[in-house]
């Protein structure tokens, strides 16, 4: 797999999602700070592929990735993997919870455990770091003994730190989802269980403008997984609306789908086509492309019995 980039340093959650993956366990793991540094490694062919996180099932988008990859970076999706999270407050041995009066994490790990922070450290300092990791590294490497980072299990016991509380998150069924990202010009081959991710741009801000987005999918009845919209950076009031459908490309129905949301929008930007996570449901995909291609026969009978010359009878 050559050099996989990820959002480091060593005991982040994106760490621990790529290790689930054999294959990518097997490359040159190379740990940067930030994800726009490992999107950005990707794109400069420092890297072969980058692995990044997109979404949380308590807390929502991970932004920076999703405005990274639309905005500023030309890359494409190879793969998404999703994994099991659980939050833990780390300290240095012997701190007590009652002396902590900091709590350093990354903003989405902390926002994932505000119940437990309001009930437990209600008047404690929650300060930013890059990852999880990196709070838990420099927690280690300062021997602060007011201070407490939110991190993985992985990451204690990598900085030697204790656990003071386990499963902090405020619901149980916590979820990440991360993107393995690559360059573009290779997109991975149909699988039957795929995903699509594209981004739509309008020409213009008008009644019913979303509503003729969907009922190109509607009427292929493709099943969209995700839909948000995020602001186009170029003034208020102006959104672009980001698509998960699932699919793949190389599938008739959504060509034909894509093909005809290009030529009414402003732009369409194509994200990927990928390999799923989960498990494989295609039955309903199979159908609709049957249908498509059947009804797409019945209009190449008709168009071949026109006529191509007035003077035909």
């Amino acid at each position: 797999m050559g050099r996989i980039a990820f959002l480091g340093p060593p005991g982040t959650f994106t760490e621990e999602a790529l290790l689930t993956e054999a294959d990518l366990a097997a490359g040159e793991l190379v740990p940067l700070r930030s994800v726009p540094d490992v999107l950005a490694a990707v794109e400069r062919r420092e890297v072969d592929l980058g692995v990044v996180p997109i979404e949380n099932s308590i807390e929502g988008t991970v932004n920076v990735t999703l405005d990274t990859l639309t905005f500023d970076a030309d890359l494409l999706v190879q793969r998404e993997i999703v994994l099991s999270v659980q939050l833990n407050l780390l300290a240095p041995s012997g701190v007590s919870l009652s002396g902590i009066s900091r709590v350093v994490s990354i903003p989405h790990a902390t926002a994932q455990c505000r119940g437990f922070l309001l009930r437990e450290l209600p008047d404690a300092d929650q300060v930013a770091a890059n990852s999880t990791a990196e709070a838990a590294r420099d927690l280690a490497a300062s021997g602060a003994n007011d201070t407490a980072a939110i991190g993985t299990a992985l990451a204690a016991k990598l900085y030697g730190l204790d656990v003071l509380a386990a499963d902090i998150e405020d619901h149980p069924e916590n979820e990440t989802r991360f993107f393995v990202v690559g360059p573009p010009g290779a997109i991975p081959p149909a699988t039957g269980h795929d995903k699509t991710t594209v981004v739509c741009f309008q020409r213009a801000d008008r009644p019913g403008a979303l509503l003729a987005i969907l009922q190109e999918f509607a009427a292929r009845a493709i099943n969209l997984t995700k839909l948000e919209s995020r602001p186009t950076k170029r003034g208020l009031g102006r959104y672009c609306f980001i698509i998960d459908l699932e699919g793949h490309v190389d599938d008739e129905l959504v060509a034909d789908c894509l093909r005809d949301l290009r030529s009414k929008l402003e732009d369409v930007k194509f994200l990927g086509s990928y390999p799923a996570a989960g498990e494989h449901g295609p039955a309903v995909r199979r159908d609709a492309e049957a249908a498509w291609r059947n009804a797409d026969e019945w209009i190449q009978e008709l168009r071949g019995q026109v006529r191509r010359s007035a003077r035909q009878p």
